[in-house]
């Protein structure tokens, strides 16, 4: 398998691509007319959670000094651990009384299967408040399906957000990890991958990390985000969701909003076509693709974002799917099982989205807002005229950042709903 890939060279460059190339993923399900909700039921509760190992019980990990490919590499086989216990930490420096840390931990993903997980945590190495420090877990946006497209690679701490404590990030399952292919969009895994990156950064003994934590993400993180937080209370009971963030998020999946979804959808639906295929026996790639998509299905392997969206872009549409999976089971089931929103939570939502965002549309947002609002979810929605999918982040954060500090505080969360 080639390696080559477009690797950020900084934190700034590393966000620049979690914005720009994350914002394809909204526009999955473009290809359908359909206008109705997603159909399917979901359980409104994750799989019973295991015995969370802490820093005390669990098994030391491996302190890993050698180069960075080889970090990516799991043990064969990988040893039996709980969610989050940590597999193998890679010290990444101090810098301004912040220490960071490359990690790979156990997680689960939608089959509950055990699987390794990488990402990046950071951590102050000053003295921690009573309870320990409040967490941050960051789900990113769109990259690729394939190892050598992690975030993680280039070592970049994770942003603040605007709150004193520790800060993880998750590559999510299938997209650190040598031979592993990424689930995209599969809301389970997301959500796992970001609720265990929280046990992992407790796990970590010098980070007096405690049990108060916010979910926050954009584009497809904010699909992650939003499944971690709808699944937090029974898959770790034992750490605090305070709330949820979640911008210009991958949200109504079902739906079509404009001739953008119609132009991205395509590519972003058969990124989550071939990832699922790799969580769920039942999906065959080769059921749905037409003949040239089957030609090019390399790439998901070999390359990075960019390169997909070179590959795929020239396949004209009539003869892109020989079953389009959005009408054809169990692909189509699948979908609806991965839209966000379908349950309320007790801890409260902050939703952002700008105005003249062509990847997520700002009507796939308010009614995804709608919707959460009749389910009884507690949300704020901030709607920024004038800002796209990528300048939002920078425009919201101020406003997330007070939101979230406001948890911290005990001061009840506002309430947009009507």
């Amino acid at each position: 398998m080639a390696r080559t890939r477009t690797s950020p060279s900084s934190r700034l460059r590393w966000v620049a691509v979690t914005f720009t190339v994350g914002a394809l993923a909204a526009a999955l399900g473009a290809c359908s007319s359909s206008a109705s909700d997603g159909g399917t039921a979901r359980s409104t509760s994750a799989p019973p959670p295991s015995t969370t190992t802490t820093a005390a019980d669990a098994p030391p990990p491996e302190q890993y000094d050698g180069p960075v490919d080889g970090f990516y590499e799991v043990p064969d086989p990988l040893p039996p651990g709980e969610p989050g216990e940590l597999i193998r930490v890679q010290d990444l420096g101090e810098e301004v009384g912040v220490q960071t840390v490359r990690v790979m931990y156990h997680s689960r993903d939608a089959e509950e299967e055990d699987r390794a997980v990488t990402g990046i945590i950071s951590y102050p190495t000053g003295e921690a408040p009573e309870g320990g420090w409040p967490v941050t877990s960051q789900a990113n946006g769109t990259v690729g399906l394939a190892s050598q497209c992690a975030l993680s690679r280039n070592g970049a701490a994770p942003g603040d957000w605007g709150v004193e404590g520790v800060h993880a990030v998750t590559d999510y399952i299938g997209l650190g990890p040598v031979g592993e292919i990424h689930p995209y969009l599969s809301g389970p895994s997301e959500g796992n991958s970001v609720i265990d990156a929280v046990r992992a950064a407790g796990n970590l003994p010098d980070s007096h990390a405690g049990k108060r934590w916010f979910s926050i993400g954009h584009s497809q993180g904010g699909h992650g985000a939003l499944f971690a937080g709808e699944r937090a209370d029974s898959y770790a009971p034992e750490l605090d969701l305070l709330g949820t963030v979640s911008m210009a998020p991958a949200t109504e999946l079902t739906k079509t909003y404009g001739p953008v979804d119609e132009v991205v959808s395509r590519i972003v639906g058969v990124m989550m076509l071939y990832g699922a295929s790799s969580e769920h026996p039942e999906i065959h790639f080769e059921d749905y693709a037409g003949p040239e998509l089957l030609a090019a299905k390399g790439v998901f392997e070999d390359a990075c974002l960019d390169d997909i969206i070179t590959a795929m872009a020239p396949i004209p549409a009539e003869t892109f799917y020989a079953h389009d999976p959005l009408e054809t089971e169990p692909a189509k089931s699948l979908l609806a099982l991965n839209q966000p929103g379908l349950i309320a939570t007790d801890s409260p939502l902050f939703l952002a989205q700008g105005t003249e965002d062509e990847r997520v549309n700002v009507q796939r947002t308010k009614d995804f807002f709608t919707r959460v609002c009749k389910l009884g979810q507690v949300t704020e929605l901030l709607v920024i005229d004038g800002k796209d999918h990528g300048t939002i982040v920078p425009a919201a954060a101020p406003a997330a950042a007070e939101w979230m500090n406001d948890r911290l505080a005990g001061k009840t969360a506002p309430d947009s709903c009507p």
